[in-house]
């Protein structure tokens, strides 16, 4: 079977979930009090609009987060098939380049976690449809990328134009929503623009939709920090008609960021020669030579094979542990010190029922403390999982997408927390 076609398997739940697709879109039209009153209301967008609301930070339910989870699973089978049906690459800048997109995600996030976004844009900012939306606009960089891979000023131009329709359709018309100075808006608008092509011209040697995807991301990165020291400049009133905190700044960032980037820069460094060992011999990590299956691979001893003997240290230097290492040590970080040291409380419920657990132990904290040892322990598994893991080339796009939930689920929440508390929202 060729690369490109899909497994049987994945034709079968390709299938399923299209079904299942076409019963909800068809529920929502012919059934709209089953479908829409009795569920999706309830339980998925009135959680939205009250989060989006002057009350602010709804919390999740058991319901939600299951359907969360299973969706969140569902897409990574999904598109893991079309991404490698597509042939897009799956190398270390393409993690680099996904990467940047889970971090844009918390800047624009915590932007209206201090009510920056007027009523009816302030819904695309919310999770999930700020993943929702934030994909769809993934996916017009990476078109971009495509259409303009053959001339550097074309794919300038058009990804500047897209970076243009963001922020003068989402996110600038808003500034007129609060009393406050224009100078960190403008010139953080400014920065992204100038980001973008900067980033274009010191990613020459890249693939074109990895590059043009870090491009736009970095862009509205620069663009979102811009209004963070806007607001810590100039702050204004909530929609709850509260004022930011003046919350304590520095050994909060050197708890939640420095430190899960040190832990990281010493893990990278752990593979650093191993990896460069591995790569020299035409190898990747954990993946099998071409022509064998998993199985054919499995049946010999391969203990002498570079990647059996590289791949346990070299994963290490990989953006894929780096992403997912620091993104559960900032999360589990950013939840620690929030919750023990500034008084601010979980949402999510499975979250919230490790850390009461914690509680009753009266060992140290809130118990939030016990949130923390789980993350580091829960990546600490995975990290080894990949390690010991051998993949045929068909399954790199589902490792890379497996890693792109893992630090969805991480790194986003964990660099929102740290936003959050530094801006005092």
């Amino acid at each position: 079977m060729e690369d490109t076609e899909f497994s049987k398997g994945e034709r079968i739940l390709l299938a399923i979930f299209g079904l299942i697709a076409v019963t909800i879109l068809a529920g929502l039209l012919f059934a709209p009090e089953l479908f829409w009153d009795d569920f999706f209301k309830i339980y998925i967008w009135d959680p939205i609009i009250k989060d989006a609301g002057e009350s602010g930070d709804a919390g999740y339910s058991k319901v939600n987060t299951l359907v969360y989870i299973l969706t969140m699973v569902a897409a990574v089978i999904v598109f893991q098939a079309l991404f490698r049906k597509w042939q897009l690459p799956v190398d270390d800048r393409m993690v680099w380049a996904l990467m940047s997109w889970v971090v844009l995600a918390p800047v624009l996030r915590v932007m209206e976690d201090a009510d920056y976004f007027a009523e009816g844009v302030d819904v695309l900012f919310i999770s999930p449809l700020i993943h929702i939306h934030l994909a769809a606009w993934l996916i017009i960089s990476a078109l971009i990328g495509h259409i303009g891979r053959k001339s550097h000023i074309s794919m300038l131009s058009m990804l500047l134009f897209a970076y243009v329709a963001f922020t003068g359709l989402l996110v600038l018309p808003n500034v007129h929503e609060h009393d406050i100075g224009h100078f960190w808006v403008l010139s953080g608008s400014i920065a992204g623009a100038v980001m973008i092509a900067v980033v274009l011209h010191n990613t020459w040697d890249w693939q074109a939709i990895p590059r043009a995807m870090l491009a736009f991301a970095i862009g509205l990165i620069t663009m979102g920090l811009g209004h963070w020291a806007q607001l810590a400049s100039t702050p204004w009133v909530q929609d709850s008609g509260m004022m930011p905190r003046d919350n304590e700044i520095i050994w909060p960032v050197l708890v939640v960021v420095v430190l899960p980037l040190i832990v990281t820069w010493a893990v990278w460094r752990q593979g650093e020669e191993d990896l460069a060992q591995l790569r020299l011999t035409g190898n990747e990590v954990g993946l099998i030579p071409d022509g064998l299956t998993l199985e054919e691979w499995e049946s010999t001893d391969r203990s002498e094979h570079p990647v059996e003997m590289l791949t346990p240290k070299a994963i290490l230097a990989t953006p894929m542990v780096a992403g997912m290492l620091f993104g559960q040590l900032c999360d589990g970080l950013a939840t620690m010190v929030g919750i023990d040291w500034f008084g601010y409380s979980e949402k999510h419920p499975v979250s919230d029922a490790v850390i009461q657990f914690g509680n009753g132990l009266d060992v140290f904290g809130e118990g939030a403390w016990l949130f923390f040892l789980v993350k580091a322990s829960i990546v600490t598994l995975i990290i080894w999982l990949f390690s010991q893991m051998r993949i045929e080339r068909k399954q790199q796009h589902l490792r890379v997408l497996i890693v792109l939930a893992v630090m969805i689920v991480g790194m986003a929440p964990g660099l929102r927390d740290i936003g959050r508390l530094i801006l005092g929202v």
